[in-house]
């Protein structure tokens, strides 16, 4: 059995891997919902790219419920945290979230142009912008947020929701909204016939141009940046307690990881070269494996965040001290123990499952399809 801090690092990669998880199957449903609209010309073509992903985005949710529990349950502290403070944020989260299942529904019980016109925008909204805040926040990490603990250990957040829109978490909001937007067009031309796929494959290249130029920015403005690091001993099996450390604040602190070890640098290259390749492959309309490089480039581009930041969590900006991180913020080993062996069993089931489903669905959607379902043909 793994001791305690074995477990912690354990627990932060499968984080990881459940962000990831989520922004590569959830991030092309988001992709295509914000794109679809512009790709689409008519209600044709717009109901053949909805086509597209309504049979599998409510399973590519499934990312999103693991990534939520796995936080309540092994980090109860962040969930805390970062739930009660930024409540405004995630209300306007879900709130566009559940634009989605009600798009779907309702957009076609009604044959008026206006009602789909109405319909269709709602969910452009449903996919843009919870594309663009999860980028928002990811910035906001590195700012650090306004909060800390009182002696009860219940989180004191002393920001709102305007203060989370600085210039750098909205820039790192266009690097989240480009690259989803680019995995979602590399979707969109693997699973739709033309014209679409054309004006998919268009689209995904200039958002992966945007994306890589966003995504170098966003790195030269962290080495501008005050960072964060601990400078007290860090006993990484003993108790959750986030003001038992010492952090102090220097320049260009989050890029310490790399300096330490140079062999992550391979993880921005990767990011950026996953963009490049897919917006190559798009050009000479290799779908499928422009597919596999964007979500390299996706995956790239969390790894390259999360390393940045560790082993911070959340970290603080007016208690820097009170910042969670992976050794200091989690439930107790018994507790992690038990869900290890929860996502040993059932995680590789989701896999299996969401494997199965895309091979049935396995095909692309064409306008004759979607005429001959509408009665025409």
């Amino acid at each position: 059995m793994p001791d305690y801090a074995t477990l912690r690092f354990i627990w932060w990669l499968i984080l990881g891997a459940l962000l990831i998880g989520f922004a590569v199957m959830d991030g092309f449903d988001l992709g295509v919902g914000a794109s679809f609209r512009f790709i689409g010309r008519n209600d044709e073509e717009r109901r053949a790219l909805l086509e597209s992903i309504e049979p599998v985005w409510d399973g590519n949710q499934v990312w999103f419920i693991l990534a939520g529990g796995a936080v309540f349950a092994a980090w109860p502290l962040l969930y805390a945290a970062s739930f009660s403070g930024l409540y405004l944020a995630m209300f306007l989260l879900l709130v566009a979230l559940i634009l989605r299942p009600v798009g779907f529904i309702f957009r076609n019980k009604l044959a008026d142009a206006r009602w789909r016109n109405v319909w269709d925008w709602a969910l452009t909204v449903g996919g843009a912008v919870p594309a663009l805040l999860f980028g928002v926040a990811f910035g906001n990490l590195f700012l650090g947020l306004p909060f800390h603990f009182d002696t009860l250990q219940r989180p004191v957040f002393a920001g709102g929701l305007l203060s989370l829109l600085r210039p750098f978490p909205l820039l790192a909001g266009v690097v989240s909204l480009s690259m989803l937007l680019m995995h979602g067009c590399t979707y969109a031309a693997l699973k739709v016939g033309p014209p679409m796929a054309g004006r998919a494959a268009a689209l995904g290249r200039a958002c992966a141009l945007l994306y890589a130029v966003a995504f170098i920015g966003a790195g030269i403005w962290v080495s501008t940046l005050d960072g964060q690091h601990i400078v007290s001993v860090v006993n990484a099996g003993g108790p959750s307690n986030p003001a038992n450390k010492q952090v102090v604040i220097s320049h260009a602190a989050w890029l310490l990881n790399f300096h330490a070890r140079p062999v992550l640098w391979l993880l921005p290259v990767l990011a950026l070269v996953g963009a490049a390749a897919a917006a190559l492959l798009l050009g000479i309309r290799r779908a499928g494996l422009a597919f596999v490089c964007s979500s390299i480039a996706v995956a790239g581009t969390i790894l390259t965040a999360g390393v940045s930041l560790f082993p911070f969590l959340l970290p603080s900006s007016s208690y820097p001290t009170h910042g969670l991180t992976v050794w200091d913020a989690s439930s107790s080993r018994l507790t992690l123990t038990i869900m290890l062996g929860a996502v040993i069993v059932f995680l590789p089931i989701v896999l299996a499952y969401t494997s199965w489903v895309f091979r049935v669905l396995r095909g692309r959607i064409t306008l004759e399809e979607v005429r001959r379902h509408s009665g025409i043909y």
